[in-house]
């Protein structure tokens, strides 16, 4: 019980890090949280499929992000990888100890999604140092969207594949919650891409 403890705090505080080490790495200036933040984040939550989730997970962020959506669909982005990575470590641990394909299957499924997630941040925070020649916004915005579009895919087919050839159970009900909540954060966070894909800015 004492090492759940231990594994279960540990997990939650390299969670906690490693949000805070990707909002440190786009250099958001810090300040007090003012409504206008808290607007702006619920405003743009209110356009996600799970708006109550986008907010509780990102306001917390508010005054980091202000009236922002560069930051804001980075900041989603993150916290999304964040929540892919703890479900990553409980598929990769469950996979070693079961023989079901369909587990195994969502390794590989939710780790593609982790690397397409990644794959937009990237591109999202090279589009902060705009070169001469360097692609247009629409052109970089789609490839954000389409990589976010793809990590999405991913999940699902780990949870359609769980759904479809795993015996009911516990263990299909664990996995099956596990992945749904990173599937919630992940198209919050494609959302929020669209919305500044739209935007133009």
């Amino acid at each position: 019980m004492t090492r759940q403890l231990y594994t279960s705090a540990f997990l939650h505080l390299a969670t906690l890090l490693f949000i805070f080490r990707t909002i440190s790495a786009v250099r958001f200036p810090p300040g007090p949280t003012t409504t206008n933040d808290l607007d702006f984040i619920r405003t743009s939550c209110n356009a996600t499929l799970y708006p109550d989730v986008c907010f509780t997970s990102l306001s917390g962020y508010a005054s980091a992000v202000q009236y922002n959506p560069a930051r804001l669909a980075r900041l989603a982005i993150g916290v999304s990888i964040s929540r892919a990575k703890h479900t990553a470590a409980y598929l990769s641990k469950l996979s070693r100890v079961t023989a079901s394909a369909a587990v195994h299957d969502c390794v590989s499924n939710v780790g593609d999604a982790m690397e397409q997630m990644r794959g937009s941040l990237r591109q999202l925070r090279e589009m902060n140092h705009r070169r001469l020649g360097a692609p247009t916004f629409r052109f970089q915005m789609s490839n954000v969207q389409t990589w976010m579009s793809a990590a999405l895919t991913n999940e699902e087919t780990c949870t359609d594949g769980v759904t479809e050839e795993m015996e009911d159970g516990e263990t299909k009900i664990a996995v099956c919650d596990r992945v749904a909540d990173v599937k919630r954060f992940t198209s919050n966070a494609l959302a929020i891409v669209n919305t500044y894909a739209n935007s133009g800015a």
